[in-house]
């Protein structure tokens, strides 16, 4: 979809820094409080705008968060899409590790506001995750299938081991509160990341080079 003064035929850059302005205040507001829990009344403040002139650009609550899902979604699969089918099985899953866990780490409210979602039943991404998501996750669990039909990959479940991967990363960014307060101020600064990529690259990388030719 798009902001409503998006479908005019003529679009000012006071227009789309506008939109611009109301989706990063949406964002916060959302990942704070949910979808129940935010208004639109609490986005207008954020984004410094009257309630009216927000109304302008978007006639609902709904679609902005609509339009939030939909860029998130776009920009999440980005590391799923990037595993290439004729790369080093083992470099391609580990690259998949870390390009999550940067996700983690810069998109931290983004990861939030889908995990709200999600919690609630996704009752606004359910064609999103019954469509685009699903055929890209069939499309890389057979690339791993295919993996470990050459030899190249211990044999796994693909859609678990996917599903392994985006829980143990994205709870970087959804427990971020919670990792940094265990961690304490010696380790819970941004080095973090790279702990955590380390940590899963050997726990992920040492089970499924198991059993491949010369692994």
């Amino acid at each position: 979809m798009k902001a409503r003064a998006a479908r005019t035929q003529r679009r000012t850059r006071i227009q789309e820094e506008n939109e611009e302005r109301i989706l990063k205040a949406a964002l916060e507001v959302f990942s704070t409080h949910g979808f129940r829990g935010s208004t639109i009344d609490q986005i207008a403040e954020a984004a410094g705008m009257s309630k009216p002139n927000l109304l302008y650009y978007f006639r609902t609550k709904d679609d902005i968060h609509r339009l939030l899902i939909e860029r998130l979604l776009d920009t999440w699969l980005d590391p799923l899409r990037a595993i290439r089918p004729r790369g080093d099985p083992l470099a391609e899953i580990r690259s998949y590790i870390r390009r999550k866990l940067e996700m983690a780490r810069d998109y931290p409210r983004e990861s939030r506001l889908f995990a709200n979602e999600i919690l609630q039943g996704a009752p606004r991404i359910t064609d999103a995750l019954e469509g685009p998501l699903k055929r890209l996750v069939d499309e890389k669990a057979e690339v791993i299938r295919q993996w470990s039909r050459e030899g190249r990959l211990a044999p796994c479940d693909p859609y678990h081991l996917i599903f392994s991967i985006w829980a143990t990363t994205q709870h970087y960014a959804d427990f971020d509160v919670q990792v940094r307060a265990v961690l304490g101020p010696d380790r819970g600064g941004d080095g973090r990341f790279e702990d955590a990529a380390r940590f899963l690259e050997q726990l992920y990388l040492e089970g499924l080079k198991s059993g491949t030719k010369g692994g």
